[in-house]
């Protein structure tokens, strides 16, 4: 069958640093992708913003370029769905209009605000009832921000959303909070399954309560495609638009995860452990976030997706490349794996876009000496990075107890290297689905069952047909990888001891 003549489901992924569009047929074989870079805005330290007009205008260019390049027409698209990093803010004003920029979730301008709530004790009031923690990036921690630095633009907001909900808005006109995401915003009681009052209250952020639009589900057609969007896109006007996913949750979809014997690691601008769970466990060693999973309406059993994470992964490494530019993945992967297996006394703490030790740790390289070369920096990122995953992996094993793999998705998958050390580090065997985009794979799946292909996400999962490479460990690497892992975090424990002494500084 021809690409003129066949359906397809477009999936769109929003990610820290590109837009990307998709096709897929209902087995979710990709027929073609489209990408385009997002720039980041940081006009000030720890800012991290997006033009949102902007943003639609690459979204609008990204699907035309797709249909163009694919030779597909608009009427052969069936539904579309939006995969997309979660947290952050993105406002309209009252008459459905960008509201200033939009902030990421990477943002950091709230760490007074997240330190002040910690310091009342706002965190225990709130988990019992979220399953969050309190990070600068929410977009709780967002608004009280700007509800105390720019009051103006506070009185002024019609509509909280995040990066898909406004996408979706920009296709349909029409206003939703899709449930995988906005569960893990701190304005969603999970044990309730709704907007409570009661936590933009203690938040003091009561304001806002109003300008919370309804929660949609993943799989839930939300709207249709307008004809000023079609117009623009190539796309047919009334095409239905799905909820969507939180990119995590697309992850986990195509990584295959349905119980708890397999853990997936993303490895992106955020490193990000998951497991999906059939209940909220009443005692547990960590307070684990929980968010809701990609539920079907009349499924038997609701799930949850359990994470840990952090903005510490290979974005970490994107930056160093950066300052000695022109250097390619497979050349940093040749000098990477030409040196032995932790043999280098440098060590490097992930932490340029955030941390997992605490608000005030920043990255930073130790041990350097005048024999160290450039590719014993690029080894001191991935172990780095293979140690902050570390921290969430050691974590959810312990919620998890039984787990016997971990999956493996984003950039860092492509290097054998790469992935080669994760495996000795974490004494696991490493899977790697062979996905070239988890987030445009899943959106699309969600706009088939959407749109009646499928009764359910997990029928839909069961279709994949995706090979998946597996890398076992290297045992005789296990103990000189455990010793560098405790200097690691010998390291970050004595910087605890210097953040504390620095702050008493500034407090005399």
């Amino acid at each position: 069958m021809s690409a003129t003549s066949t359906e397809y489901w477009l999936g769109i992924d929003c990610g820290g640093t590109y837009l990307k569009a998709g096709l897929y047929d209902r087995q979710g074989a990709e027929l073609c992708i489209s990408r385009q870079a997002l720039p980041v805005i940081s006009e000030h330290p720890g800012w991290a913003e997006r033009d949102m007009s902007l943003l639609w205008k690459a979204c609008i260019e990204t699907i035309a370029t797709l249909l163009r390049q694919s030779g597909v027409n608009g009427h052969q698209v069936q539904a579309i769905g939006i995969s997309a990093q979660g947290k952050g803010l993105f406002l309209l004003d009252k008459e459905n209009r960008p509201l200033g920029n939009a902030m990421l979730s990477s943002d950091r301008r709230a760490i007074d605000v997240v330190s002040q709530w910690q310091r009342d004790g706002l965190p225990e009031m709130l988990y019992p009832l979220t399953r969050q923690t309190l990070w600068t990036g929410h977009p709780v921690s967002l608004l009280r921000w700007v509800k105390q630095h720019q009051p103006e633009r506070y009185q002024k907001i019609g509509s909280v959303m995040m990066a898909h909900d406004y996408l979706r808005f920009c296709l349909t006109g029409e206003r939703g909070c899709e449930e995988t995401n906005i569960s893990e915003s701190n304005l969603y009681n999970m044990m309730q399954g709704e907007y409570d009052p009661q936590l933009t209250q203690w938040l003091g952020i009561s304001e806002v309560s109003c300008t919370l639009p309804p929660i949609v589900g993943s799989t839930e057609i939300c709207g249709k495609v307008t004809h000023e969007v079609a117009e623009a896109t190539g796309l047919c006007a009334g095409t239905p638009v799905v909820g969507g996913l939180f990119d995590v949750v697309s992850t986990a979809i195509c990584a295959g995860l349905q119980d708890e014997f397999t853990l997936n690691a993303v490895m992106g601008t955020w490193a990000v452990t998951s497991g999906v769970a059939k209940n909220i466990s009443p005692n547990e060693p960590y307070p684990y976030v929980y968010g809701r999973y990609a539920n079907t309406p009349g499924d038997d059993e609701n799930n949850y997706i359990v994470h840990e994470a952090s903005p510490t992964s290979s974005a970490n490494l994107e930056w160093l490349t950066q300052q000695y530019g022109g250097i390619s993945f497979d050349e940093i992967n040749q000098s990477v794996g030409a040196l032995p297996k932790a043999g280098s006394d440098v060590m490097f703490l992930p932490f340029l876009y955030g941390s997992n030790a605490g608000l005030d740790m920043t990255a930073g390289f130790y041990g350097l000496q005048s024999l160290h070369r450039r590719e014993h920096l690029l080894q001191a990122v991935y172990e780095g990075v293979v140690f902050s995953h570390m921290t969430h992996l050691n974590r959810m094993r312990e919620r998890f107890t039984q787990v016997r793999k971990l999956r493996v998705t984003g950039g860092p998958a492509r290097s054998k290297v790469w992935m080669q050390m994760l495996a000795d580090v974490s004494g696991l065997p490493v899977e790697l689905p062979q996905v070239e985009e988890t987030g445009c794979l899943g959106a699309a799946l969600v706009a088939l069952v959407g749109s009646g292909v499928y009764s359910s996400v997990k029928q839909a999962q069961s279709q994949l047909n995706h090979a998946i490479q597996r890398i076992e460990p290297d045992s005789a690497a296990w103990s000189a990888y455990q010793l560098k892992f405790t200097r690691y975090q010998y390291l970050i424990e004595a910087l605890h001891g210097y953040h504390v002494r620095c702050s008493s500084l500034s407090k005399s």
